[in-house]
């Protein structure tokens, strides 16, 4: 299988520029992959804090801020972004 029929392109300059923007792709995702993990690990240390102290795990109005935060920032798919993100930060509930 050549680089034309991998990235789809009709040019040989047209598949370098895609497979090198994939490949720049594949290394962002497995950075946004790391901060997602330390984000998650940051929040279980805020939630066993707030547990501790006699706190809820979740704050919903903290939780507002962020599905605020994304949108203003992404738009619609911002809060599912946030959603997401604070799924997998919440654990289960």
């Amino acid at each position: 299988m050549t680089a034309l029929d991998i990235t789809g392109a009709k040019t040989a300059e047209a598949a370098d520029v895609i497979t090198g923007a994939r490949e720049r792709i594949d290394a962002l995702d497995d950075r946004i992959i790391g901060l997602i993990q330390e984000r998650v690990a940051v929040s279980a240390v805020v939630q066993d804090a707030r547990i501790a102290s006699g706190g809820r795990r979740v704050n919903l109005s903290r939780e507002m801020e962020i599905l605020a935060h994304y949108s203003e920032a992404l738009g619609k798919p911002g809060t599912a972004l946030a959603m997401t993100l604070l799924e997998l930060c919440r654990g289960r509930i």
